[in-house]
């Protein structure tokens, strides 16, 4: 099935945003995004596997070939300025993505990295979330917030979710980036929470390390998931960065 969802085509815009889910997220999450941006943006999320309309589908247990896959999907997009934005985990893959197209020479006309440690600071000690029991995995989705983790006191929608979650930070956990790899030449936004639990916003400054181009970093109030509640302002923000004009 493809990798792509367009909730609210624009045939009519100008430039492509495309958007890449949290662990555990899907598509559904960037619903709200196509409809709240310009007319002259169209926004794309991407569908990971074993999950939602692709939930008898294997879970993903490699970035780079669900980058290697979502590259090749993104091919007919090209034709237009291509953006990518990756959330948490999702920043991991747009960043893998976005290398691929820049070596086919489509490289995205800016990159923005949301919520997530600058890719090259990563270290191996980081906590192995994927090994914990199922409350231990629920108590870590209730700390970062953006899951309505009550509802997964319910036995049987574990059954349904915490395979695919499990599956993602395992993902996470064997990702590592070539050393060898280089600089992105597109121009790159961090964007964050003030209240990451995750990151902080003094290490997001450190993305401007793997761009060869200009690199800025924009804080909102919120955690985690402060996108949730800041759509509007993150638009904004991103409307900027891409020189086009607001909604």
């Amino acid at each position: 099935m493809s990798w792509l969802r367009c909730p609210d085509p624009r045939p009519w815009a100008t430039t492509r945003l495309v958007c890449f889910p949290h662990a555990g997220g899907s598509a559904v999450s960037f619903r709200p995004w196509g409809k709240a941006a310009s007319p002259a943006l169209e926004v794309h999320a991407v569908q990971y596997p074993g999950r939602a309309d692709r939930m008898r589908e294997p879970v993903m247990t490699d970035l780079k070939q669900a980058a290697r896959l979502v590259a090749a999907a993104l091919a007919p997009l090209t034709d237009r300025p291509l953006a990518l934005l990756g959330h948490s985990m999702g920043t991991l893959v747009a960043y893998e993505t976005a290398l691929i197209l820049q070596a086919k020479g489509a490289a995205p006309v800016h990159f923005f990295a949301s919520g997530a440690k600058p890719i090259h600071r990563r270290t191996d000690t980081e906590d192995r979330i994927s090994e914990r029991d199922d409350d231990g995995l629920v108590a870590e989705l209730t700390k970062l917030g953006g899951t309505d983790t009550a509802a997964l006191a319910d036995p049987e929608l574990r059954e349904l979710v915490l395979p695919y979650v499990r599956a993602d930070f395992k993902a996470i956990e064997r990702y590592r980036r070539d050393p060898d790899a280089p600089k992105l030449a597109s121009p790159l936004t961090a964007l964050t929470g003030e209240a990451d639990p995750h990151v902080t916003v003094e290490e997001m400054y450190r993305w401007a390390e793997v761009t060869t181009a200009s690199c800025e970093v924009r804080a909102f109030p919120g955690g985690h998931f402060y996108l949730n509640d800041q759509l509007p302002e993150v638009l904004a923000e991103i409307h900027k960065a891409l020189g086009i004009p607001a909604a």
